[in-house]
């Protein structure tokens, strides 16, 4: 049975933080050592950022409170509070992202009535509340409230993959199923000032954002569906458990993001992704650069570098991934699915640049295929392989254009 992605769609916060802006507030820190502001400055200009999004108005330096809790714009001074103080941030915030990415992905299915959602997968790492954004989406849809409801929690980066995967045992099982998966993260609610390498690094990266696919294999979903779900591969590196992992400590989730990430990833991916293209023999004996399309999770420029080197792939193959890093920072599990979405879009500007053309799609056994990667705590490696089909409609709503529907603000954290 063949399962499809009807719909793919993404939402951020509606402010933006300037990466330059944010370095210079984080340097500008009274508690850091000279070693510290160094570090700051090195990771934010090397992070090939140059904007994300934050759910917390207070990260600006044009939002006023009488009560600042995360950053006080009179004194410049970026302040530490509780975990408890983040989280009721996250359950108020991440709901209406959850809300606003899941009602997206059914008003692009049309044909779909909120009725016909059978099953709902949500994906989340970055708070926790019950009832939870499961609940919540049921609620604000007006979904079918014996909808089978499952959340995903605290995975890290590649629990969109999980969440795939699971809708696409629940459609196989059930060839009447439509799952609804929304992947939301907060990210940076967990910033803070310190002189700890890891911690500045995640400072340097982490964002918020959100993204929702619609899921199924009903009869003629093909007709409009936008890709076909193949295979879906784990697989746990020998090293690396203690070099990434994310902890719930006393004042927000704690990062641990070692330099030598990358390096295990550069040691290891090749061997990570045997598994995926041992399905297809026919993948595997081609080289890397045959299967056209690469969804690689951006968790950081160096590790892209690393995955682009070691496995031979071209800048061309690379672009989708380093611009959702340069324009959205990295928003966990929802960013591999931004980065499938560009993909998504980047082919419908050019068919429409060749329309008229009737140029073929292409006839090579990777012309039409996209192969997918995200890293997480473990350190894991969730992989997977995507049919994107030729007659896939442009995506309704298109990533959004940064200077049309958001206005910069003076960002002071990242």
């Amino acid at each position: 049975m063949t399962v499809y992605v009807r719909s793919l769609e993404t939402a951020v916060p509606k402010t933006m933080l300037i990466q330059s802006e944010a370095r210079d507030v984080f340097a500008a820190q009274s508690g850091l050592t000279r070693l510290g502001s160094r570090l700051v400055n090195t990771c934010f200009d090397s992070a090939a950022i140059d904007t994300r999004f934050t759910a917390v108005d207070e990260l600006t330096n044009d939002f006023r409170s009488d009560d600042p809790q995360f950053y006080d714009p009179a004194t410049g001074l970026l302040l530490n509070p509780s975990t408890k103080v983040r989280n009721d941030i996250f359950a108020r915030e991440a709901t209406k992202l959850f809300v606003e990415a899941a009602r997206a992905a059914v008003d692009a299915c049309p044909e779909l009535d909120l009725l016909d959602i059978t099953h709902l997968v949500t994906v989340s790492c970055t708070g926790f509340f019950n009832p939870g954004p499961d609940y919540k989406i049921v609620r604000e849809l007006g979904l079918d409230p014996a909808v089978q409801r499952y959340h995903l929690g605290f995975m890290g980066c590649y629990a969109a993959f999980p969440a795939l995967r699971a809708a696409k045992l629940f459609c196989e099982a059930d060839p009447n199923a439509v799952v609804l998966v929304v992947c939301a993260e907060l990210c940076s609610l967990h910033v803070r000032t310190s002189n700890d390498p890891d911690t500045i690094m995640g400072s340097a990266l982490f964002a918020d954002g959100a993204a929702a696919a619609v899921v199924t294999a009903r009869p003629g979903a093909e007709e409009a569906s936008l890709l076909q779900l193949d295979h879906f591969e784990t697989v746990l590196t020998p090293v690396g458990e203690d070099s990434m992992a994310w902890n719930i400590g006393d004042h927000g989730f704690e990062m641990v993001l070692g330099n030598y990430v990358p390096h295990i990833i550069d040691d290891h991916i090749v061997g990570a992704l045997q598994p995926l293209l041992a399905r297809e023999p026919e993948l595997q004996a081609l080289p890397y650069t045959s299967i056209r399309h690469w969804a690689i999770h951006p968790g950081g420029r160096s590790i892209l570098d690393k995955v682009q080197s070691r496995l031979g792939l071209t800048d061309q193959q690379l672009v989708p991934a380093r611009e959702v890093l340069r324009n959205y920072g990295n928003m966990s599990s929802a960013t591999v699915l931004f980065v499938l979405k560009h993909i998504l879009d980047q082919d419908n500007e050019i068919r429409d640049t060749q329309a008229g053309d009737h140029q073929p799609a292409g006839s090579g056994p990777g012309d039409d295929r996209i192969c997918s990667m995200a890293f997480g705590p473990g350190l894991t490696v969730e992989t997977a392989m995507f049919t994107k089909l030729p007659q896939a409609p442009r995506v309704s709503n298109a990533m959004p254009e940064r200077d049309a529907r958001y206005e910069p603000a003076e960002a002071p954290v990242s």
